[in-house]
C-alpha cells in the first residue's frame, strides 16, 4: 500500500482559503444596508441606462434632422411591431418599415415539401419613390409606418401612417374580404402636395424573388414567367428560359407567376408607360436552391401633387375559373399556348377536364379525355391508315422503279409519281391526317404542365400528377436525364416503339441517297421520348402512354376488322385500268418533274 506523504503547498492553499472567508465574513454589511445599496445601484444603473436612451434618441433625431431637414419624422423608428391580418385564404403580416408585406401564406397550401406555401416571405419590395420641392428623392421603403388594424362587416383593413407632421403624412392602406384571394391597396398622401415637386417623375418599384414550389426546379422554372395585360386585350410576356427584359405602354396588370401560383398587380388605371426585367436563377436540378427568378417592374408616375394611387393585387392560385371570375383578363395569365392551340386549351380542353374531374379521379380523368380525344381523331386515323396500306401493296412496283432507274432519280421520281396517279393513291394523304392532329396534340403537351387542378393529385403510384413520376432515387446525375428514374415516361417510350415497328415496315419508298435514315430517326423518337419526359408532368405521359396504346389498338382492329390488304390491291389495280384526267397534285409534281428532266437533258446536249 501506498503510503502518502504531506505536501506543504496543501497547507499553504488551506491557510489561504480560510483567510479569504474570514475576511469575507468581517466585511460583509447588514441585510438591510446590503439591501438598500444594491436598489440604490439598480435606481442609478436604470437611471443611466434611460439617459443613454434618451441621449441616443435626441442624437438620432439631430442625424437624421440634419439629413432630411423636416422629413426628419418619415425615418425616425416608432418601435411598431409587424402586424397581421387573415381571411380563409391568405394570412398576411406588415413590416413598418416601408409598409412592406413582410410575408403572405396560401393557407390551403402546401409546398413540395409539405411545409406552409409562402408567396412572399422577405422576399419582396415594394417602393413608391418621389422627389420633394428642395430637390431630395424619398422612398417609401424608408420610412417608418405606423400600423392600425380595423374591421368591418367581415372585412379587415390595415392602414400605415408614416407622418411629416400632424397635417401631412403619407398612407398605405391594405384590405382583405372575407374568403378572397384579393387584396385591395392603395397608397395616398394627406398634405403633402406643397412638399412634392410636380416637375419630376414619380415611379413606383416592384421587385419579387420568385419561390421554389415543385420537386423539379428546372422544370418548374419554365413555367416560371412574367405576364402582363396591356393595349386592348393583348397578352405578351418575358422569356421563361434566360434573362429578358422589355417595355410597353398601356399596361392593365402585371402577373408575377411561380407556376401554379400568382401574384398580379392590377392598377385602377392602366400604367402609361412600364419597364419589365426577368433574371433566371436556375441553372440546374442539381443545384437545391429557393428561389428561381428575379422579377422587376418599373412604372414611372406623372407627378400630380398628392399620391393617389389604388390597386388591386391578387395573391392566390394559376386556376383558370378563380382568375376568372374577377372579369378582369387575369385567366390570360396561364400560359395555353399561341394562337390556335391556346383556343383549344381554353375553350375544350379546360371545360372538359374540369367537367370529367368533377365525379372522376384525376388519374382516370385523363384516361377518359384522352379516349375521348382519340375517338374524335379516329376518322384521321383510320384516313392516315388507308393511306399507308396502300403505299404498302404499292411498294413492290416502287422497288421495281427504284432497281430500274437506279442512277436517274427525276425518271425514277417521274415513274413513281406515275405509279400512284394510275393507282389513285396519293402520298401526301398520310400526312395530312397527321398535320390535322398536330394542333390537338400540342395543345395537350401545352395543357397539362400548366393545369393547377392536377397538383398534388396522386394516381397508381405518381403522389402528384403535376410533377414526375419517381420510382427509383439513382443518387447520382445523369445528363439531360436527371437523378431518378420515372416509370410513366417508360411506359410510354415503350408504347411508341411498339406503334413505331408497326408503322415501320409500311413506308414505300426506299431510303433515298443522301436523305437522313427515317427508320433510324423513328427507332431513335423513343429513347428521345424517355429522356425528354422524366422531368416532365406525369400527368403529361401518363395521356401519351394511353394515347399510343390506343392508337396501337385502332390500328389493330382497322387491320383485322375493317381494312382488307387484298381488297385495297384490287382496288388500285382496277384504278390503274380506268382513264385519269389531268390535274391534281401528283400530276402537277409529275409535271414539275417532267420540266426538270427536259432541261437536265437540254444541257447534255449542248
Amino acid at each position: 500500500m501506498e503510503q502518502k506523504k504531506f505536501d506543504p503547498w496543501q497547507f499553504v492553499g488551506f491557510f489561504l482559503i480560510a483567510l479569504i472567508l474570514t475576511w469575507m465574513l468581517y466585511n460583509q454589511p447588514p441585510v438591510e444596508e446590503a439591501t438598500n445599496k444594491t436598489a440604490t445601484q439598480s435606481e442609478s444603473t436604470a437611471s443611466d441606462a434611460s439617459n443613454a436612451v434618451v441621449m441616443s434618441d435626441s442624437l438620432q433625431s439631430q442625424q437624421l434632422q440634419a439629413i432630411f431637414g423636416s422629413y426628419a419624422n418619415l425615418f425616425q423608428n416608432n418601435s411598431s411591431k409587424e402586424v397581421g391580418i387573415e381571411n380563409e385564404k391568405l394570412a398576411i403580416t406588415f413590416a413598418p418599415k416601408g409598409a412592406q408585406i413582410s410575408s403572405l401564406r396560401l393557407k390551403e397550401f402546401n409546398n413540395y415539401k409539405e411545409e406552409p406555401l409562402y408567396l412572399i416571405k422577405e422576399n419582396q419590395n415594394f417602393n413608391y419613390s418621389f422627389t420633394t420641392s428642395d430637390g431630395r428623392i424619398l422612398n417609401t421603403t424608408d420610412f417608418y409606418f405606423t400600423p392600425k388594424i380595423t374591421e368591418r362587416n367581415g372585412n379587415q383593413r390595415v392602414t400605415l401612417t408614416a407622418a411629416v407632421s400632424t397635417s401631412q403624412y403619407i398612407v398605405f392602406e391594405y384590405q382583405i374580404n372575407a374568403n378572397d384571394y384579393m387584396v385591395d391597396f392603395s397608397i395616398r398622401s394627406e398634405g403633402m402636395g406643397r412638399l412634392i415637386n410636380t416637375r419630376e417623375q414619380q415611379q413606383i418599384s416592384w421587385d419579387l424573388k420568385a419561390f421554389r414550389n415543385s420537386r423539379s426546379i428546372e422544370y418548374e422554372n419554365r413555367y416560371h414567367l412574367l405576364t402582363y395585360g396591356f393595349e386592348d386585350d393583348k397578352i405578351d410576356y418575358l422569356s421563361g428560359a434566360s434573362d429578358d427584359e422589355e417595355e410597353d405602354k398601356d399596361v392593365h396588370w402585371i402577373s408575377y407567376k411561380q407556376h401554379f401560383f400568382n401574384s398580379i398587380l392590377i392598377p385602377s388605371k392602366a400604367f402609361e408607360t412600364v419597364n419589365f426585367t426577368s433574371e433566371s436563377l436556375v441553372d440546374s436540378d442539381i443545384v437545391d436552391q429557393e428561389f428561381t427568378k428575379v422579377y422587376q417592374t418599373q412604372i414611372p408616375v406623372v407627378s400630380q401633387g398628392e399620391i393617389n394611387q389604388n390597386f388591386k393585387w391578387y395573391f392566390g392560385p394559376t386556376e383558370y375559373d378563380t382568375l376568372a371570375q374577377y372579369d378582369l383578363g387575369l385567366e390570360d395569365s396561364i400560359d395555353f399556348g399561341w394562337g390556335i392551340f391556346g383556343w383549344i386549351n381554353k375553350y375544350i380542353f379546360t371545360p372538359t377536364f374540369n367537367f370529367l374531374s368533377s365525379f372522376l379521379p384525376y388519374g382516370i380523368a385523363i384516361i377518359v379525355m384522352t379516349i375521348l380525344v382519340r375517338l374524335v381523331m379516329s376518322p384521321v386515323t383510320y384516313k392516315s391508315y388507308v393511306s399507308q396500306i396502300k403505299m404498302k401493296v404499292l411498294k413492290p412496283e416502287v422497288d421495281e422503279i427504284t432497281a430500274k432507274y437506279k442512277d436517274d432519280s427525276v425518271k425514277r421520281q417521274q415513274e413513281t409519281m406515275a405509279l400512284y396517279s394510275k393507282a389513285g393513291a396519293n402520298p401526301m394523304s398520310g400526312c395530312l391526317p397527321a398535320l390535322i392532329q398536330l394542333p390537338v396534340f400540342y395543345a395537350l403537351f401545352s395543357f397539362f404542365p400548366v393545369a393547377f387542378a392536377l397538383r398534388e393529385k396522386s394516381f397508381l403510384w405518381a403522389d402528384d400528377l403535376s410533377s414526375y413520376d419517381s420510382v427509383y432515387e439513382l443518387g447520382f446525375n445523369i445528363p439531360f436525364y436527371g437523378d431518378h428514374v420515372s416509370l410513366f415516361p417508360i411506359l410510354a417510350s415503350i408504347a411508341i416503339f411498339f406503334y413505331t415497328m408497326m408503322t415501320a415496315g409500311q413506308q414505300a419508298a426506299p431510303q433515298q441517297p443522301g436523305m437522313p435514315n427515317m427508320k433510324v430517326i423513328m427507332y431513335i423518337m423513343p429513347l428521345m421520348m424517355l429522356f425528354f419526359f422524366n422531368n416532365y408532368a406525369s400527368g403529361l405521359s401518363l395521356y401519351y402512354f394511353v394515347s399510343n396504346v390506343l392508337t396501337i389498338v385502332l390500328m389493330l382492329v382497322i387491320k383485322h376488322f375493317i381494312v382488307d390488304d387484298a381488297k385495297i390491291l384490287t382496288q388500285l389495280e382496277e384504278n390503274k385500268k380506268k382513264p385519269k384526267k389531268k390535274g391534281g397534285f401528283s400530276a402537277r409534281l409529275q409535271q414539275a418533274m417532267e420540266q426538270a428532266e427536259q432541261q437536265k437533258n437540254a444541257k447534255r446536249n449542248r
